[in-house]
């Protein structure tokens, strides 16, 4: 690690605009001019090489007004007036600016590669308000791959506790690009991808929202983070946040006169944004900018601005391929609710069973069966506890206590079951978005997971948010799920959280944040379907803060045929789902179907069998947000290759096996698309063939839309010289 520090100057510029202060990334390519303007407006822009990737933009925030002092037990009445807003975004001066070297390499707990770099130029420049003696710092770190920056709040007298009212941070793109989007909601991200000009996302909004169990829409052109932008002469661009810490979810809202986005807060019941107490500083606002869609997926700049693991023992954090009873539920095949009858009663033994119970003791074993005998190394239960009879919808405080099961659950036969089989078993944790109700019985029942050895836990936050006023991503929100990972981690406890806010590279701090969904999953395929495309675009948007418990695995794509009263049907086919178990990868992967499922297409099913969880290194092949990505990974236990492919529209694959080591010959397994695959109509058709191959060879193979392929490498033997040769 290096690190270089050079003082600039205490410029001391007041009344005047500043001489713009640049920064380059450490290749030269990337170039960032900050300045104040004549009203002293902090001001950014970005180049890569001779192109404009952000053009000046302004920064700074507005605080709420502050009424006059009050002692305690003093007239409240006798204050001086609420003003509306205090201006921290202009009349500013550069006090100091600062500028340094950072280079080092990290090794992840678990992840795309086995080491990371973390190499960029920083300036940080630090501002005064003279006339009230307000300082703010803006710190700038610019990689190859892009930039990012946040606000710092040194101590001082004249700011101390500060309420944010609005963030005035923008981001104004050169022209009308093209984008994937999704609608900006304070409630959720289980949306699918719109592709549009931005001049259109007004026109596509009413469209783009659909139904959910909690929603909160504020504007008609406000999106959400990350979005990935494309522009007209190739340049693609991705805004987002990184190191989401006390602080309100940054969503988007466009100007579509000018073109310029300007950050918006999800507020809390009163309107506010952000409650702040020198020192305090801000997320990271994030630029991701490269000419090759490849480079998007491979940077790990959001990463890399997160703070490093603060987790000491680490050994207890293991990446995880798992079943569950789950799917039976979510087609509507089973009931996570042991009787359809309101309880009112503590006996269960004295309420009328549904006879769809989805987590009974028979079936949980059935499962574990299954993931004992194809190498899955843990089992989910949903439905488990009492609770579900009326568990969301209704703002009932005390839903779950988190620790007691049905009557037709043995907590302890299958915890002696699993431990018999080789198997752990993952806990439910569904709140129903009764966060108080949550916190309240934390300590109790992951200390219950501890004593029935359950070493990670699915929570949810299905419905309104609880105490009512708040939303999913507003501060206090924010701060409970980081809360929640924290207290995991006294327990050694593994957290993969559904309705959570979207990941911002936390990952990186607390590595038993394994998974998140925090965006539209295979659920929806259930719930009528979600587009061919959704799987090309999640990699370039919800991906980059961190791996998604997308729960893919589906082989039967029919849902009548599992329950007879749903008609919805998955838009993809069996080789598209083997693909994404690489294409997005993840150390926390469902395998998601019903075992009976499975066992219909034993020689497909072998790939999820084999498929590595943590990888080593990953090559990006080939890559078009909403048409095709094509990913290599190396397994970090095992040393070996595998590839995935996933297409949104049919598409033809050029692609060379340089990644292999040049002094052996492999055996290459394909699971692709047959020629007559179709999502629609004929998505169980897939081929399979064993061909030898070196690190010269060269692949081209076909996806249909929603399909894709998936493969496998191994060392060839004597006994392989008979397979064909590709050339």
């Amino acid at each position: 690690m290096k690190t270089l520090m050079t003082t600039l100057a205490a410029l001391l510029l007041s009344g005047a605009a500043a001489p713009a202060q640049e920064l380059q990334s450490p290749d030269g390519n990337l170039q960032m001019r900050f300045s104040l303007d004549e009203a002293g407006t902090p001001r950014y822009e970005l180049l890569r090489g001779d192109k404009v990737v952000v053009k000046p933009s302004r920064m700074g925030f507005l605080l709420r007004g502050k009424s006059g002092s009050v002692q305690f037990g003093g007239d409240v009445a006798a204050s001086a007036p609420v003003r509306p807003t205090e201006s921290l975004c202009d009349e500013f001066e550069i006090l100091d600016a600062q500028t340094s070297t950072f280079d080092e390499t990290w090794q992840p707990v678990w992840g795309e590669e086995s080491s990371i770099r973390n190499h960029y130029n920083e300036l940080c420049v630090t501002l005064r308000q003279p006339q009230c003696d307000r300082r703010m710092a803006i710190r700038f770190r610019l990689f190859d791959d892009g930039l990012g920056f946040r606000y710092e709040f040194p101590v001082q007298p004249n700011l101390v506790y500060f309420v944010i009212a609005d963030e005035c941070t923008e981001f104004a793109m050169t022209g009308d690009h093209t984008a994937w989007w999704i609608p900006g909601d304070y409630d959720t991200q289980e949306y699918d991808y719109t592709c549009s000009r931005l001049s259109e996302i007004r026109g596509h909004m009413s469209g783009s929202i659909t139904d959910n169990l909690s929603q909160t829409a504020f504007s008609p052109t406000g999106v959400q983070t990350s979005l990935q932008l494309k522009t007209d002469d190739g340049l693609y661009i991705n805004l987002h946040e990184a190191a989401l810490v006390d602080f309100p979810a940054m969503h988007l809202e466009l100007d579509d006169r000018t073109m310029v986005f300007k950050a918006h807060l999800t507020p809390d019941p009163n309107g506010d944004k952000a409650y702040m107490q020198t020192p305090a500083t801000t997320p990271w606002r994030t630029v991701i900018v490269s000419d090759d869609a490849r480079d998007i997926l491979a940077s790990r700049l959001t990463l890399n601005l997160n703070e490093p693991c603060k987790i000491e023992d680490t050994s207890w954090i293991r990446p995880c391929k798992y079943m569950g009873v789950w799917w039976e539920m979510i087609t509507g095949r089973s009931s996570w609710s042991y009787t359809d009858d309101l309880l009112d009663t503590d006996d269960l033994t004295k309420v009328r069973p549904n006879g769809r119970h989805g987590a009974t003791t028979a079936n949980v074993k059935r499962y574990i069966d299954f993931a004992a005998a194809h190498g899955m190394d843990a089992v989910l239960v949903e439905g488990w506890n009492i609770g579900w009879e009326d568990w969301f919808g209704n703002m009932k405080d005390y839903v779950f206590d988190f620790v007691t099961p049905y009557p037709d659950f043995d907590v302890e036969e299958i915890q002696r079951y699993a431990a018999e089989k080789g198997v752990k078993m993952i806990m439910h944790h569904e709140t129903s978005g009764s966060v108080r109700n949550y916190e309240r019985h934390l300590d109790t029942a992951y200390r219950f997971m501890n004593e029935h050895g359950y070493p990670a836990v699915k929570s949810g936050y299905v419905g309104n948010i609880i105490p009512k006023g708040n939303n999913h991503y507003n501060q206090w929100m924010v701060n409970h799920y980081l809360y929640a990972v924290k207290k995991a981690a006294d327990y050694r406890i593994m957290v993969n959280a559904h309705e959570a806010v979207r990941p911002t590279g936390l990952c990186r701090t607390w590595p038993n944040l394994i998974g998140n969904e925090s965006a539209r999953g295979t659920e929806y395929q259930a719930f009528g379907g979600s587009k061919p495309s959704h799987v090309t675009v999640l990699p370039f948007t919800r991906l980059i803060g961190g791996p998604m418990d997308y729960t893919p695995g589906i082989f039967e794509m029919d849902i009548s045929k599992i329950n007879p009263e749903n008609h919805s049907h998955a838009n993809c086919t069996i080789a598209n789902q083997l693909g994404i178990y690489v294409v997005m990868a993840s150390p926390l992967q469902m395998v998601a179907d019903l075992p009976e499922n499975y066992e219909r297409f034993p020689d497909a099913f072998r790939f999820i069998e084999e498929v590595a969880l943590d990888w080593t290194e990953s090559r990006y092949l080939e890559a078009e947000p909403g048409a095709y990505i094509t990913v290599a990974r190396k397994a970090k236990d095992s040393g070996r290759w595998f590839v995935g492919n996933v297409a949104g529209k049919e598409h033809l694959s050029d692609i060379r096996f340089d990644f292999l080591d040049p002094s052996k010959t492999y055996v290459a397994t394909i699971y692709a698309d047959a020629e007559d695959a179709d999502y629609r109509n004929n998505p169980q058709a897939y081929t399979i063939r064993e061909v030898r191959c070196t690190s010269k060879s060269r692949l081209r193979q076909r996806s249909v839309e929603g399909g894709g392929y998936a493969i496998s490498f191994r060392e060839a033997t004597p006994v392989d010289s008979k397979l064909p040769r590709l050339k």
